[in-house]
């Protein structure tokens, strides 16, 4: 399971954790202007807006997880097992499979508007990469600096949703997570009065005490519920490390630990990798499971009229500092 969201300081951000019982050795892509997007059943693009995010390079093609475009808008693919439901060719509509979205959106999207307007022309068809890699069952969040949409794709059809709080995880369906937040409209990053009985000495014991009922499970509705809490109450300075360090930080209150969420036979899930791009300026940051240390790859220090994808490979080693 996976959890994304936005935060917004002086700049732009976007990101989110992969959870899952194993990694299919995800690499930092760049895929520059030139470089030609290729699809099954449309017309390829041969000039289209930089992209950086994490992906699965499979014969030379990035399968992304998320990404950034060189304009500033974010884009990300989240489990959505059961629900998402993807058609058959349909001539009347612009067939993207659920590998192509992300490419297909940032390549031509300046922000989350023009995003929209392609989205309406768009048949999300059954259709895999190959035969060794299955159709993934997903749904999307798109966002710029000044709004977020969900994406999913069911049996009733596209659905287009407005994101308000910036979050997204996994099932149920995007418009049940949001209604849920009702459930929680009484907690606060503030100390509680006593609201129990007016007649009753009641104490405030200890800090944190009026946000006592926030989910705390790893359950994809309790994360949504966390991450909104979170997220909506941070604060942070506006600089980069500021704004990069309060990105991670919320990102941790949702992170998975090994041995926390039994798959059975030995596996577990886990949070893979973290990430926290800035979308305004094309650095894409992230840490690891077995590596804490932030790392970053700038997408402006690259060469953005190239034609071919530029990879880093994540560096998984844990790094720690000594002091003597």
């Amino acid at each position: 399971m996976c959890t994304a969201i936005t935060y917004k300081t002086k700049d732009f951000y976007f990101g989110r954790t992969l959870d899952n019982d194993m990694s299919y050795k995800e690499e930092i892509a760049i895929v520059p202007r030139n470089y030609e997007l290729k699809f099954k059943k449309m017309d390829n693009i041969k000039e289209h807006y930089a992209i950086i995010g994490m992906a699965h390079v499979s014969d030379g093609y990035p399968l992304y997880y998320d990404a950034i475009n060189e304009k500033g808008l974010g884009m990300a693919g989240l489990n959505f097992v059961g629900n998402a439901h993807y058609e058959s060719f349909n001539n009347a509509k612009d067939n993207i499979a659920q590998f192509e979205f992300i490419p297909w959106i940032l390549g031509q999207a300046e922000n989350v508007k023009e995003a929209r307007i392609l989205i309406e022309k768009i048949n999300l068809i059954n259709l895999s990469f190959n035969s060794t890699l299955p159709v993934a069952e997903l749904h999307w969040i798109i966002a710029d600096k000044d709004e977020s949409i969900t994406v999913e794709s069911v049996k009733e059809g596209i659905k287009v949703y407005d994101n308000p709080v910036g979050v997204l995880t996994n099932n149920p369906t995007f418009d049940k997570h949001l209604f849920s937040l009702n459930n929680y409209m009484h907690l606060s990053p503030k100390e509680p009065d006593n609201t129990f009985a007016k007649d009753l000495e009641l104490n405030r014991f200890c800090k944190g005490l009026g946000a006592i009922g926030l989910p705390g499970d790893l359950s994809s509705q309790s994360r949504f519920v966390r991450a909104s809490f979170v997220k909506m109450n941070a604060v942070s300075e506006d600089s980069e490390m500021s704004s990069v360090s309060q990105f991670f930080h919320i990102m941790e209150s949702v992170s998975q630990p090994r041995g926390a969420c039994d798959l059975g036979n030995g596996k577990y899930e886990m949070t893979i990798y973290t990430s926290c791009a800035n979308a305004t300026n094309g650095i894409y940051y992230y840490t690891t499971y077995d590596n804490h240390q932030i790392t970053a790859v700038d997408m402006n220090k690259e060469n953005l009229d190239s034609e071919k994808v530029i990879c880093y490979p994540i560096i998984n080693k844990e790094e720690i500092k000594y002091q003597n």
